[in-house]
């Protein structure tokens, strides 16, 4: 029986389409064959605006609805911009209501003004250099590059790029906060596993780009979700160190200019990216592989977390100490030792 599951890329050279969509509907800005930069708009969707409702009574410190309407200087319709007096009373002790923010009035009640802020529209980024591959009108493009690419297990949602800079040594090398100074300023860090409070934050006050860890421990994840930077772990949670093909070609392409997209949906199928774009075309990796003797793979779970192996044997089912029958391959490991692996604790490396 033939067994397929989705790949896991490690990959030195590929060729990437990234699909980058607007969640509704709105304008886009390129057509296709046009060469972008990551950070360049390639649409745009209008925000809603907010509501902020503002009691001029209380805030002139009158007491009937008629005084304080009289003493309301803007109509319904008007624009204002931040700063702008809304509302004053007269004499020696003036008081001024002023708008906290730039927007329209679009109702006065009862001595209340309610206010509708105009937010910038959203502005989709290409996240990636290439070229323009197709347009979808009104939601997005697909941008073409070639490059490396390294997945990842977790990411905290956020995007950026800077110059590579290996902080790890070794793939099991702590990041700590002592490893860091403002030299490292514009830099995408990699450390190989972290669970110092301390370094995140320093890295966070320099600011660096972004991080990239082998493993975090698990009291730092709400830290690392709230960091306005990307931070992409490469196995997972605990003390697990960066498994050996990551760690050479990010070693290998040290000082180069990385992408980090930390998008992560497990639901989707959706994993955080790395990718180093190079002036060399490589082909597109496969999405789905079959397991089969010699595939490369990466054991997800401990006792073997992170090691890199190769399938000697699948096998359609074995039989668990629990009695279940579930799906499993022989792998040799690095040292030459065999394990009997479950298939849901594999990566394919593809």
């Amino acid at each position: 029986m033939t067994m397929i599951l989705p790949a896991h890329h490690i990959l030195p050279l590929a060729h990437l389409r990234r699909l980058r969509l607007l969640n509704g509907k709105g304008r886009v800005l390129v057509r296709p064959g046009q060469m972008v930069e990551a950070t360049d708009v390639i649409a745009e969707a209008p925000a809603p605006g907010q509501h902020l409702l503002l009691d001029v009574r209380k805030a002139l410190g009158v007491q009937r609805v008629s005084e304080a309407e009289r003493l309301i200087e803007r109509q319904v319709g008007e624009r204002v911009e931040k700063g702008d007096i809304l509302a004053q009373t007269r004499g020696l002790f003036a008081r001024i209501l002023r708008a906290p923010v730039a927007g329209q009035v679009v109702a006065i009640y009862k001595g209340q003004i309610l206010l509708e802020t105009q937010p910038q529209p959203y502005r989709l980024l290409a996240g990636l250099p290439g070229q323009i591959a197709e347009v979808f009108p009104e939601r997005g493009a697909i941008v073409e590059t070639h490059g490396a690419l390294i997945q990842g297990v977790w990411g905290n949602q956020q995007s950026n790029h800077g110059l590579l800079t290996m902080l790890a040594e070794t793939p099991d090398a702590p990041l700590k906060a002592d490893m860091l100074d403002l030299t490292l300023r514009g830099s995408v860090i990699v450390g190989g596993t972290c669970d110092q409070a301390e370094a995140l934050k320093s890295a966070a006050e320099i600011p660096v780009r972004g991080i990239i860890l082998g493993s975090l421990s698990a009291p730092l994840l709400p830290l690392a979700t709230d960091l306005n930077l990307p931070v992409i772990l490469l196995e997972g949670i605990g003390q697990i160190p960066i498994n050996r093909l990551a760690f050479q070609l990010l070693n290998t392409n040290q000082k180069r200019e990385v992408y980090l997209q930390a998008s992560w949906n497990p639901a989707l199928s959706e994993k955080p990216e790395i990718v180093i774009p190079l002036p060399a075309e490589g082909k597109a990796p496969e999405e789905a592989v079959e397991v089969a003797p010699g595939r490369t793979v990466r054991i997800i779970l401990p006792p073997h977390a992170g090691v890199i192996g190769k399938i000697i044997q699948p096998h359609s089912t074995v039989l668990l100490r629990s009695g279940q029958r579930i799906p499993a391959a022989e792998v040799e490991l690095e040292n030459s030792q065999r394990v009997t692996v479950p298939l849901f604790n594999l990566d394919i490396i593809a």
